[in-house]
């Protein structure tokens, strides 16, 4: 899990986000679309898990989760009124938000993986062992290659149907060097 991630990685996964799911609620939508138009209240919100556990977070649910369609939490307030809490974020944009998206996400899409941090607010006892976050970031590697070397054999079409063949050997190069990056990781 990342520890600083850019406001313009936050706007590509929710754009992303956007495209590929449908939500329970359609404030979630407008929740999330308001996210994307003020960089302030983006750069103070974290994508988590168990967001439940801090002071200030909303849960929204994708139609194919079987988790609560949306809930917000502010201190000791909970409440699924979205309209509440799109109040809240209006009005105290400079406070801490956490989010917690539930969707089907096996394996972990790598643009979600690239914004999702660990939870501060987590309980100790509840807290990721060693283990389970060892394999967590094999999974993200894992990911993260597979996308470097999608996007790179994309690239490659592209250059091949443009004619560049300056690009493709450039682009063949650098596919040469993701993959023996990948290999070497898992030996």
């Amino acid at each position: 899990m990342t520890a600083s991630v850019s406001v313009g990685e936050k706007k590509q996964f929710v754009r992303w986000f956007l495209g590929s799911y449908k939500m329970k609620r359609r404030e979630c939508i407008w929740i999330l679309n308001y996210l994307l138009s003020n960089d302030e209240l983006l750069e103070k919100t974290h994508f988590v898990e168990e967001a439940h556990y801090c002071p200030r977070a909303m849960v929204m649910s994708t139609t194919e989760s079987k988790e609560i369609p949306f809930q917000f939490y502010k201190g000791k307030l909970m409440t699924a009124d979205a309209e509440k809490s799109f109040h809240d974020l209006r009005l105290h944009p400079d406070e801490p938000l956490y989010v917690q998206l539930n969707f089907p996400s096996i394996p972990p899409a790598p643009l979600y993986l690239a914004v999702l941090e660990e939870n501060p607010h987590m309980p100790r006892g509840a807290s990721v062992s060693e283990q389970d976050r060892l394999l967590a970031e094999k999974v993200l590697n894992e990911s993260l290659s597979s996308y470097q070397e999608e996007t790179i054999l994309n690239k490659i079409d592209e250059a091949l149907d443009a004619g560049d063949k300056e690009r493709f050997y450039e682009l063949s190069a650098l596919l040469s060097v993701v993959k023996s990056a990948k290999k070497m990781e898992s030996d």
